[in-house]
């Protein structure tokens, strides 16, 4: 196995845009009988998901991975892709009886998103759980929610550091499953809403989490980052873009800057500086997997942005 163990969701994505928004199209006294079409610009095929979204990001960064995921029949043509890229191809199981999982996204101009997710294949837990003798770090990001229960405690028994990311999956884990993966993670990530949900789900506070989690990483969009340790917090300013294409994946992609620079033992609130510098490449361009960028480039912007220099 490579430097970084990568579970979640392997994908195909279908992203789609709408040229308005959403909120315009319902109303609030017919939300218990909703019947909307909306009419998109566009559908784009992507390679994505939670794990093949990281692996490609932390690849651009030449930082090698593992997925650790469940796939379909289906999943040639995507293996054949992840050849090119800095993992393990082979890594990835294969379940013949069933499709590799798909994302529909929509996302209306004020970045608001619709999203559908069939598991297929990725509904089926991986087995037998990796070894991890060359493994430096893991991310457990959303998936097979199998998975996302099993591997916490296998990671710790390994004393592997890990990352939590439950994100989407958050509806199908229980307040214990949620407080179990918090336990011993390196950091946990998520945008404001998904803390809130977390926090509700679990009946825990900030100080509650960080009693399990050394690092809690609040993402804002457009408005930045919040980095949470016992020590207290620090607001990161998101790095400004060119143009906001697609905000899809730019999660994705701000973990695997954080988790390159954590590999650098950089200190947590530099790491989401990095994390920032990498996601503002994903929102540029359509889809999760499109944006490419030299270290040249990325060391221009970072600095740029921080007035700083580059860590790495």
């Amino acid at each position: 196995m490579a430097q970084v163990l990568v579970s979640g969701s392997i994908a195909y994505d279908r992203i789609m845009d709408f040229p308005g928004l959403f909120k315009d199209h319902f109303l609030p006294d017919k939300l218990h009988n909703i019947n909307v079409s909306f009419q998109v610009d566009a559908l784009a095929d992507n390679f994505g998901g939670c794990a093949g979204n990281i692996a490609y990001n932390l690849s651009l960064l030449g930082v090698e991975s593992s997925i650790l995921a469940t796939a379909g029949s289906d999943f040639e043509r995507y293996r054949a892709y992840l050849r090119n890229l800095l993992t393990d191809p082979n890594s990835v199981h294969i379940e013949k009886d069933g499709l590799t999982s798909s994302a529909y996204v929509m996302t209306d101009k004020a970045d608001n998103q619709i999203a559908a997710f069939s598991m297929g294949a990725g509904k089926v837990p991986y087995t037998p759980l990796p070894a991890t003798d060359s493994a430096s770090c893991a991310v457990i990001a959303a998936g097979c929610p199998d998975d996302m229960r099993a591997l916490p405690a296998y990671y710790r028994s390994e004393e592997v550091p890990f990352f939590f990311d439950p994100g989407q999956a958050m509806t199908a884990l229980s307040a214990e499953d949620i407080k179990d993966g918090l336990n011993g993670a390196e950091a946990v990530f998520g945008n404001d809403y998904e803390f809130d949900l977390i926090m509700q789900r679990t009946g825990m506070n900030e100080h509650a989490l960080l009693e399990k989690a050394r690092v809690l990483i609040v993402t804002y969009g457009e408005k930045g980052s919040r980095v949470v340790t016992q020590e207290g917090e620090k607001r990161i300013g998101a790095v400004q873009v060119k143009e906001a294409v697609d905000p899809t994946g730019a999660g994705d992609a701000y973990r695997a800057g954080y988790i390159a620079a954590y590999l650098k033992t950089l200190p947590p609130e530099t790491c989401a500086k990095f994390g920032s510098s990498v996601a503002a490449y994903a929102v540029e361009k359509y889809g999760t997997q499109n944006h490419s960028f030299t270290p040249e480039e990325l060391q221009k912007r970072y600095e740029e942005a921080y007035g700083e220099n580059f860590p790495l």
